[in-house]
């Protein structure tokens, strides 16, 4: 089983195998959209907030 973090992900980008790459480009995709939407969140309620 492999590590599902970021950093990992980023490290096995530059491995030679296709199909780690294309894993790890889903990791730090998924890590992304889910930063996003936190932020998009965060931004939401401090507006309804204020």
């Amino acid at each position: 089983m492999e590590k599902q973090d970021i950093s990992s992900a980023r490290r096995r980008l530059k491995c030679t195998n296709r199909k780690t790459r294309k894993r790890a480009l889903k990791i730090i995709q998924q890590y992304k959209r889910e930063k996003r939407n936190r932020m998009i969140i965060l931004n939401t309620t401090n507006v309804t907030n204020s």
